[in-house]
């Protein structure tokens, strides 16, 4: 189905030069325009009339993901081993044995694969150019490994791709906390004219039109639906993501008694991070390693880019200026660039900024309620480097997704321009 689109009515000729001086002048417009007519022309060549692949090549799995259990009832469970620890009191900052938050699971095995499918596939971006997994890859992170990650438009958008590693435990997502459900969070790049691009509308017209995704989804949801609905669309991606499990680094080996699994530099670098000296632990709380909290820090901004307000717009607050939500810590070391703004290239740069001085690097005249744990530790070098060292024992990607050979729409499942 193609939309109607709407032109201006065509007025006079002095509209006309303001209206090609605006078309000269305005970049980001021109680039609009110019995926629009993409767009168009994609869906008249047939991907988004629904030719798709044969059905017989897609089929949903009935089988849940790695460390989940296939309830009686047909549903997807989680298991960790930190389920055995009912508390983080008593336990010390940064506890070994520090519980897990809340959870969430229970979606079925079909619901969760066919978010599988859609978060590899370019058909929900608005021209056919980017898959989820674009910014999200799996061999990366779950992140791109740049500064800033590129979106439809072809330009740097202003913030990094965070992981999607253990998001099944996370509050609130985004660097600015704007989203308080991962559905909620889904609809950021999806419609963000600078990132996928897509609308609402579009975007069901295209899932509709594709008579793969139609059954699929009636797969999915059990039932002979008319039509496929955001609220799907939303779900099953969500359920794909709540499957994102990173739990057995080599650090976790050692938290749950296997005092091998890390060598003396790393158990010492462990000290350091959770010392009262470097205070890493109050805001990186294992077992995800961030306390899901706000944090105004002072991170620099890349040369040229203005200030970034993060959580001072979500929550319409002054005193958030400069806030991000503090992020998880795991499997850290496969996705530099770092800091919301990818400001730095590698951990030795980042464990760094917070020994150079309280507020060193905000800019003059900004006025920044900095977060209480940011001080001067004077750490050494060496205790910098173990840091680092440490760091990199949270790595784990046993459970990585495995990326379709094919999704419905026939388009390549990871692309970018």
């Amino acid at each position: 189905m193609l939309s109607r689109i709407s032109m201006p009515e065509r007025k006079t000729s002095h509209d006309d030069d303001s209206m090609n001086k605006w078309l000269q002048w305005d970049p980001i417009y021109c680039r609009q325009a110019a995926m629009l007519l993409s767009s168009l022309l994609w869906s008249i060549s047939g991907f988004g009339l629904g030719e798709t692949e044969p059905l017989e090549d897609f089929r949903l799995s009935a089988n849940c993901p790695p460390s989940f259990e296939k309830t009686q009832s047909g549903r997807c469970k989680l298991h960790t081993l930190y389920d055995q620890y009912d508390s983080i009191q008593n336990h010390g900052v940064g506890g070994l044995h520090s519980s897990l938050p809340p959870r969430r699971d229970g979606f079925t095995p079909q619901q969760i694969d066919l978010g599988r499918y859609l978060f590899f596939d370019p058909l929900l971006s608005v021209d056919g150019s980017l898959s989820c997994a674009s910014c999200h890859h799996p061999e990366k992170g779950l992140s791109d490994n740049r500064a800033r990650s590129i979106g439809v438009a072809g330009v740097e958008v202003a913030r990094s791709a965070p992981t999607l590693w253990n998001s099944a435990f996370m509050s609130r997502y985004l660097w600015d906390a704007s989203a308080a459900s991962l559905e909620e969070q889904v609809q950021g790049p999806l419609y963000d004219p600078l990132e996928m691009g897509n609308n609402p509308a579009n975007l069901l017209a295209t899932l509709n039109s594709n008579t793969v995704y139609r059954q699929l989804f009636q797969q999915a949801f059990d039932r002979q639906a008319d039509a496929i609905t955001l609220d799907q669309i939303y779900l099953v991606i969500a359920a794909f993501e709540t499957s994102l499990i990173s739990l057995n680094s080599r650090y976790d080996r050692y938290a749950h008694g296997h005092h091998q699994a890390l060598n003396q530099q790393e158990i010492e670098g462990l000290n350091i991070f959770r010392s009262f000296v470097a205070r890493c632990a109050e805001c990186h709380q294992p077992p995800l390693f961030t306390n899901q909290q706000i944090a105004v820090i002072g991170t620099p901004e890349p040369e040229g880019m203005p200030l970034d307000i993060g959580a001072e717009k979500t929550f319409n607050s002054a005193a958030l200026k400069g806030g991000f939500k503090v992020p998880s810590l795991r499997n850290i070391a496969t996705t530099p660039p770092y800091m919301h703004s990818g400001r730095f290239d590698n951990l030795r740069e980042t464990v760094e900024f917070y020994t150079n001085g309280r507020g060193h690097a905000v800019p003059k005249g900004v006025d920044m309620q900095l977060h209480w744990h940011i001080w001067e530790p004077e750490l050494t070098s060496h205790e910098l480097d173990l840091l680092v060292v440490f760091l990199q024992t949270l790595t784990d990607e046993a459970f990585m997704p495995k990326t379709p050979e094919r999704v419905p729409s026939g388009l390549t499942p990871i692309s970018h321009q």
